[in-house]
C-alpha cells in the first residue's frame, strides 16, 4: 500500500449524487490493507459512479487525523452527505456497511 495520499475520482455527473468518504489507514497494517480492498469493492458494487474515496495514511497525516478525531485505524468517514458518520474496521461486514450507509444490498447478494 502506498504511503502517500491517493484519491479515487468520482465518475458521477451530478455532484449532489456523489457521496464523499475518507479512509484512514496505516500502511504497516494488514487490517488497513484489507479495509482498502473491501471499501473499494463495496463502493464499486453499491455506489457505482456515485462516490469519491480519499485514502489517507494516518502516519503521514497525523494533524488531519486529529482534526477528524480519528482514534483507530482503519476508520472510514462519510464526509457528505451530512450527517458525518464513521465506521471502524476492515469493512468486511457488508451488511453492516449497507445499514450504516442506508443502502439496499444488491439483489444478487
Amino acid at each position: 500500500m502506498p504511503a502517500t495520499r491517493a484519491s479515487r475520482p468520482a465518475v458521477a455527473s451530478a455532484s449532489d449524487d456523489v457521496q464523499v468518504f475518507r479512509l484512514y489507514v496505516s500502511s504497516a497494517s494488514p487490517v488497513s490493507s484489507r479495509a482498502l480492498v473491501n471499501a473499494r469493492r463495496f463502493f464499486d458494487r453499491h455506489l457505482p459512479g456515485r462516490y469519491r474515496l480519499e485514502i489517507v495514511n494516518i502516519g503521514d497525516h497525523v494533524e488531519q487525523a486529529r482534526r477528524d478525531q480519528v482514534v483507530a485505524s482503519p476508520t472510514l468517514l462519510r464526509l457528505s452527505p451530512l450527517p458525518q458518520r464513521r465506521f471502524i474496521g476492515d469493512m468486511s461486514n457488508t451488511a453492516r456497511l449497507c445499514d450504516w450507509l442506508d443502502v439496499a444490498p444488491p439483489a444478487d447478494s
